[in-house]
């Protein structure tokens, strides 16, 4: 057994009140709080300083959240490599605090610097910052004259950025960074740096123009910073000398952050237990785990090896043993000589979190009812009628949780861009896009008799580039005619905040391009018959988007309203759909005065299959049919676009957040997809094959190793894999035809579907004889999808038969394969093989 006790906190710490830096907190409703360690006494940060943070400082953030009218609470406590021992352990305690004040509900993490949870990260949606310094270089005397600084950015979709040295040393041509001289912001691109974070770097430099109001962009592509006009070449090798550069290569730049997991026989399980008012802790059993292993009476650590150590404290556990879990795992990482920024998160009995579960082979859902102090904070299923917008501003951290500065009730103005010019939207056709064109809203309202305003410019999925750049320029025109005060906020379809969903109090409707909806040339008319999949559950965060008025286009997760020209209105409700989104359809069915008739999922009458068009296959997996499922999906992207493959977790995710230039990992827990993109290189296709058998190999759960991994092409897609992406549309990539339509125009073995043998890859390629072999009329096919399924399109010369490669190489395929790699190109090319 392992003795903690000599490294426990003074007990006598806790005796003190809740320290009143915590009472601003609202118990029971959604929130966002973030503080700082100062003089070791907690402070609140102010608002505009939120996801910046400085590396010798601690901080605290608690957040509270309504997910599936649950209120789920986390604490995190985040740790600055240069933070002192003593800053570190107030954090600590005050974390503790900070969840007994709480009721001991919260999921408690800890967070060092550049180990961020992925949880953490997604609560600062631009990106996270560090600066150096602490408290002294702090923000207490904000000294308004911004300093030159060189920030690298690192990063996909959450994307960290840190201060570095302006020098060329601190660089590599693998990332972006930005050099920021306050009038003028540089934005230099590694010539190995991938789009994404070149978008992203973009994104920054217009965040950082947009909080001072002015200053000019200008993007240095590496090796092109000669070229660069006279005046900003000066100021660039002012700071950075272009006579004598010299940048790391990108593998020096180091890796993004991708999948860590532990194996199911590295799994493993201690008790933490008080005896003879001593903690100590000791070893249980190796993996896999089950959730009967977990005693009530007591805290338990799972140790998942790199990949993170959990706290679990049962509701029966004292009350020693909850408040030292956390110091307990730490001390338990030292000891292991684990990384020091191996992720720590502590759950309560009843309150696990999904990422937890998936640790069990087993975890029945028992219905029980847990005690007060470990309640999950039920929120009542009536939809949400009061929002008291004085908390917002009372509370401005509320505003950064739930992306909302008020109700939405203030003024709107909104605009259409018409050739590329803004034309004014009648107020009767607000909360009503078009997926074809770009809008703007200016929204003014009140903060404490002060008048304020942001500006949204709303992106469609199917306008054009030059009508985006209008929306920009126009936006920012708009912003010039109001001194620049108005925050700009970008908004593409699909990914729309909060804040801009409630402008429209649960009514927004995203119709396709062209005329969709009722009322469009005269208001007392309805319009062409469509199709509405209606997504939230009140009226903050409610929106409908028009699908194809075809039963293909049902999702059993999700609620639609099926509107006709004769009159007649359905609203269909998949069984996976929970009472609140139903309530929410019944609104959008209901606008204008409508009557509608409401269908529940095998329960339709054949007026209703007949309005649709008749019954088809439609996304109706066993799992889309659980309005609470024990298991969430979890979608994975895995590329080797920076000269490393890796994989990276991507949360939230829609259709759009599938890349055609990469291999994606979806788990649905009874089976995995393997999505490979049109721009997916071989090697990220085989990898990613491997990648997918080692994920089931390794999952710490002890997942059945012969669950099943079907490979699909973009624009192939089944209905079991689109249901899972909530709204999917056809016309993306499919040219608007359904799944059971491009299999019977292209035949089964030609729709792109595959399942994987795992063996034989685990094997590696076959030898020359064990390939399939095929008339070389069929390999001469230059287009892909023209090729047979199993087919290797950069590997085309080993389907022939002996015959057949001399007939066509002139040599054997034993000469063949002694060639140098540039001479079989070579070859290949000349025999259209290639």
């Amino acid at each position: 057994m392992l003795g903690f006790s000599e490294m426990t906190v003074d007990s006598d710490l806790y005796d003190f009140p809740v320290d009143p830096a915590f009472k601003t907190i609202t118990k029971g409703e959604a929130c966002f709080h973030i503080w700082r360690i100062e003089k070791m006494k907690v402070v609140p940060v102010p608002k505009d300083q939120y996801g910046k943070f400085y590396t010798g400082d601690s901080y605290i953030i608690y957040s509270a959240e309504v997910v599936k009218n649950v209120l789920r609470m986390h604490i995190h406590y985040w740790q600055g490599k240069e933070s002192s021992q003593d800053e570190m352990g107030v954090a600590a305690y005050k974390t503790v605090e900070l969840d007994d004040y709480l009721g001991g509900a919260p999921i408690q993490h800890r967070e060092p610097q550049g180990a961020e949870s992925d949880r953490f990260k997604h609560y600062f949606k631009n990106c996270v910052r560090y600066l150096q310094g602490g408290v002294d270089s702090g923000f207490n005397h904000v000294d308004k004259k911004i300093k030159p600084a060189l920030m690298h950015v690192k990063g996909k979709r959450q994307v960290i950025i840190k201060d570095v040295d302006i020098k060329w040393d601190s660089m590599n041509d693998g990332d972006v960074f930005i050099l920021d001289l306050d009038n003028i912001i540089f934005v230099w691109c590694g010539k190995d740096a991938n789009k994404y974070e070149k978008v992203k770097g973009m994104e920054v430099a217009r965040q950082l123009r947009d909080e001072r109001g002015k200053a000019d962009i200008v993007a240095v592509d590496d090796g092109e910073e000669k070229k660069l006009k006279s005046q900003e070449k000066r100021l660039f090798h002012e700071f950075l000398p272009i006579d004598e550069k010299h940048v790391k290569s990108a593998s020096e730049g180091g890796e993004d952050e991708g999948i860590v997991r532990a194996t199911v026989s590295e799994i493993k399980l201690y008790l933490c237990k008080e005896e003879d008012n001593e903690l100590r802790v000791e070893f249980k059993k190796p993996g896999p785990l089950y959730k009967e292993d977990l005693d009530p009476d007591d805290s338990f650590i799972i140790d998942n090896g790199a990949a993170g150590i959990w706290v679990w404290n049962g509701k029966e556990s004292t009350r020693r043993e909850r408040r030292e879990a956390m110091n307990n795992a730490i001390c338990f990482i030292k000891q292991n000589d684990y990384p020091d920024n191996t992720p720590v998160t502590c759950v309560v009995d009843g309150g696990e979190p999904a990422k937890f579960k998936w640790l069990f082979k087993i975890w029945p859902e028992p219905q029980v009812n847990l005690k007060r102090t470990y309640s999950i904070n039920k929120v009542a299923q009536t939809v949400q009628t009061k929002f008291d917008a004085t908390e917002m501003h009372s509370q401005p951290a509320l505003a950064a949780a739930t992306q909302m500065v008020d109700d939405g009730s203030g003024d709107l103005q909104i605009w259409r861009i018409e050739n590329f010019t803004v034309v004014p939207l009648d107020e009767k056709f607000h909360g009503q896009f078009f997926g074809g064109d770009c809008y703007i809203i200016l929204y003014t309202y009140k903060v404490k008799n002060r008048i304020a305003r942001i500006i949204y410019y709303w992106q469609g999925l199917k306008c054009t580039i030059d009508e985006r750049g209008a929306s920009a320029m126009e936006a920012k025109r708009i912003g010039d005619e109001h001194n620049g005060e108005p925050v700009q906020v970008r908004v593409v379809q699909g990914k729309e905040p909060a804040h801009f969903m409630a402008m429209f109090k649960g009514k927004m409707i995203t119709y396709e391009g062209g005329k969709a909806g009722w009322g469009q040339n005269n208001d007392s008319e309805i319009g062409d018959s469509h199709m509405l999949q209606v997504r939230g559950t009140n009226t903050y965060n409610t929106k409908a988007m028009q699908v194809e008025k075809r039963a293909a286009s049902l999702n059993s997760n999700d609620v639609f309203v099926l509107v006709q020209n004769n009159g007649v209105t359905y609203v269909w409700a998949g069984k996976g759909s929970s009472a609140d989104e139903r309530e929410m359809a019944k609104c959008i069915a209901g606008q204008n005065g409508r009557e509608f008739t409401m269908t529940l999922e095998g329960q339709e009458k054949d007026d209703f299959w007949q309005a649709i068009g008749g019954k088809e296959d439609y996304s109706s997996d066993k799992r889309l049919k659980e309005e609470h499922p024990d298991w969430s999906p979890r979608l994975f992207q895995c590329s080797n676009a920076s000269g490393v493959f890796k994989a990276e977790e991507i949360c939230d995710f829609t259709q759009q957040d599938l890349v055609e230039d990469d291999v994606m990992l979806l788990d649905v827990y009874t089976s995995l997809f393997l999505w490979i993109g049109k721009g997916a290189n071989k090697q990220e296709r085989d990898l990613g094959q491997k990648t997918a058998i080692e994920y089931i190999q390794t999952d710490p759960s002890g997942r059945d190793p012969d669950t099943p991994i079907c490979e699909i092409t973009q624009g192939f897609e089944p209905p079991n894999f689109t249901g899972f992406f909530g709204i999917w549309d056809r016309e993306l990539w499919s040219k608007g035809k359904t799944f059971e339509e491009l299999k019977t125009e292209l035949g089964a073995d030609n729709i792109g579907v595959n399942f994987l043998d795992q063996k034989a890859i685990l094997k590696g390629p076959p030898d020359f004889a064990e390939y399939k072999k095929y008339p070389i009329k069929e390999l001469l096919k230059r287009d892909r999808q023209g090729l047979p399924r199993d087919i290797d399109p950069a590997a085309k010369e080993m389907y022939l038969s002996d015959e057949d490669f001399k007939e066509v190489f002139g040599m054997s395929f034993e000469n063949y394969s002694e060639q140098k790699p540039w001479k079989k190109i070579q070859l290949k090319k000349k025999v259209g093989l290639f």
